[in-house]
């Protein structure tokens, strides 16, 4: 059974409830009071009562009939208290002195009966109902006499002696000589006012319940209304629209409070149901790249692998003979065993970086770092002009030689895929509490999509992967990688035949954060870091590559020892 049924049939029950209640105690009350009005009526037989004890008799003829007016008879003594008779018939009433008056319609049944319930002598008076004459049966006993004004009194209903006749109110009273006087009176007016009421308050009381019936539906209606909207919600969100909420929910009634409530049970299952995708996403998107991290690593791999083992075929033929060609095997060899190294060294690097190592977290001149990565990016590579421009001196928390490496990075990477006579400028500035570098050339740039993957691992503009520019794709994925480590950020803008430009953002170091290295230890990191950085990016520098086309690994550095690996977008 629905909640709305529910309802209407508690709505049913206590109105119905309700209007029995107030219906019987109207019917009841409104009994009281007509018995009590005619128990006063009654009472207005005194006279007779004193009439009789003191010797009067109650005589047949002399009661009024229907129709029937009969004068008192001339004459007539007044009781003497010796038994005389009643003089006169026919009045509703007698006088102190026991005279009856004239009556024309006997209303009142009379009787003088024993203890016992026997006539005495006849002397009985019956009422006309539309007339008809009508006598109480009186009971053989008659008990529940009370003391009123001196006399025994007691009230009963009675049926009629005759069939089809009415009930009858009865007072009875002991007379002085162990006699009840009986006096009754028809209850026919008082049966057919109670019934009209039964019959008025029946009727009332179905128009009550129907009109209960439909303002409870109506207004269950109204009330369930907000359910209703929330059953609709519900059903919206089964099908997939977690966005949905409630209505109603700034209503201060209990579905008011219910609402809020679900909207903030709602808002947690969306986010708890948006982090689940959000992460499945960025699950789907790992795997993709961790897949493709893994096909373009065992490329790059197999790429110098291939040449070592031709190099070596080479050797077993005979070219080890000739000094031409043993010298030409062995530095290929070589080239080809230091592009492994640099390779490996960047995915170790990239690992590391990863596992979120911490690094070493020293206050660094930014400003000065940047000035000796710029001069030494002039000195490689002349042919792509270089300018720098800081307006204050800025230092920030980090490890020196991994904020020269993005420096460096991000200047081969100029060189490895911009003509030769591009210019480049390199910009410091404070923002707020930290700093921002800014590396803009203005070769020929790169499209919007290819400036949003550029620091992809391994991430190449040519689908080939060719060899002719660029190296294996990781220099500026160090760069994002070591940005991150500090704390910083670092993006791509560029624009086709404008050039492109690479910011990068870092946190500002708080004043004597950590104690500063000695400057000698200073300058011997930075010039370690120069030496490689040097002899790498010399080896970069080779023939120019078209926009967006990655590097290719340089050649190994001096003294034997590898230079950087090459930087791509």
């Amino acid at each position: 059974m629905s909640l709305r049924s529910r309802l209407l049939i508690a709505i049913g029950i206590i109105t119905l409830a309700a209007l029995a209640i107030a219906n019987v105690v109207t019917y009841k009350s409104l009994e009281s009071f007509l018995y009590q009005r005619i128990d006063q009526q009654l009472d207005q037989t005194s006279g007779l009562t004193d009439y009789l004890n003191n010797g009067g008799t109650l005589q047949t003829d002399q009661c009024g009939g229907p129709g029937l007016f009969n004068p008192p008879p001339s004459g007539a003594a007044a009781g003497n208290g010796a038994g005389g008779a009643v003089g006169g018939g026919g009045d509703a009433d007698r006088d102190g002195d026991g005279q009856r008056h004239s009556l024309a319609l006997q209303v009142q049944a009379e009787q003088v009966v024993t203890a016992s319930g026997s006539v005495v002598g006849g002397q009985t008076c019956s009422a006309y109902v539309e007339g008809t004459a009508y006598t109480p049966h009186i009971p053989s006993e008659l008990t529940g006499f009370t003391d009123d004004d001196g006399s025994k009194v007691t009230y009963v209903n009675a049926p009629s002696e005759q069939a089809g006749g009415p009930i009858f109110r009865v007072q009875a009273t002991v007379l002085d000589n162990g006699n009840r006087l009986i006096v009754a009176q028809p209850l026919g007016d008082i049966d057919s006012t109670l019934h009209h009421l039964l019959f008025v308050e029946l009727a009332v009381s179905g128009a009550a319940i129907i009109i209960a019936l439909f303002g409870g539906f109506w207004l269950v209606r109204v009330g369930l209304r907000p359910l209703r909207d929330m059953e609709s919600t519900a059903e919206s969100i089964a099908a997939g629209n977690l966005t949905e909420r409630v209505p109603g929910e700034n209503d201060t009634t209990e579905v008011g409070r219910l609402a809020r409530t679900l909207n903030v049970m709602l808002a947690r299952i969306e986010a708890a149901f948006g982090a689940r995708v959000a992460s499945e996403r960025r699950l789907v998107a790992s795997e993709a790249r961790l897949r493709r991290f893994v096909a373009d690593a065992s490329h790059e791999l197999r790429t110098p692998i291939a040449a070592i083992s031709a190099y070596a075929e080479l050797f077993g033929r005979g070219a080890s003979e000739q000094k031409e060609d043993l010298e030409r095997l062995m530095g290929g060899i070589r080239n080809e065993t230091g592009r492994m190294e640099r390779l490996v060294a960047d995915l170790l690097l990239l690992a590391r970086l990863d596992e979120g190592r911490p690094m070493e977290q020293r206050s660094v001149d930014l400003v000065a770092l940047c000035a000796e990565a710029v001069h030494t990016a002039a000195t490689v590579g002349p042919d792509w002009p270089v300018t720098f421009h800081a307006s204050i001196p800025i230092e920030v928390m980090g490890d020196a030689t991994s904020l020269r490496q993005v420096i460096d990075n991000l200047l081969g990477n100029v060189r490895a895929h911009t003509p030769k006579g591009t210019v480049t400028l390199v910009d410091v500035e404070p923002e707020g509490d930290g700093a921002v570098i800014t590396v803009a050339d203005n070769g020929p740039g790169m499209e919007p999509e290819e400036a949003a993957h550029v620091f992809e691992r391994f991430y190449r503009s040519d689908p080939s992967r060719s060899r002719t520019h660029g190296g294996a794709g990781l220099g500026l994925s160090i760069v994002s990688a070591i940005v991150a480590n500090h704390g910083g950020t670092v993006a791509a803008e560029g624009t086709v035949g404008k050039g492109t430009t690479f910011t990068v953002h870092l946190p500002a170091a708080p004043p004597l954060a950590a104690p500063s290295p000695p400057p000698g230890d200073t300058r011997a990191a930075r010039a370690g870091a120069g030496d490689g950085t040097v002899d790498g990016m010399a080896d970069e520098a080779g023939t120019p590559g078209s926009a967006g086309t990655p590097g290719t690994a340089g050649t190994p550095g001096t003294a034997g020892r590898p230079g950087r690996p090459g930087v791509s977008r």
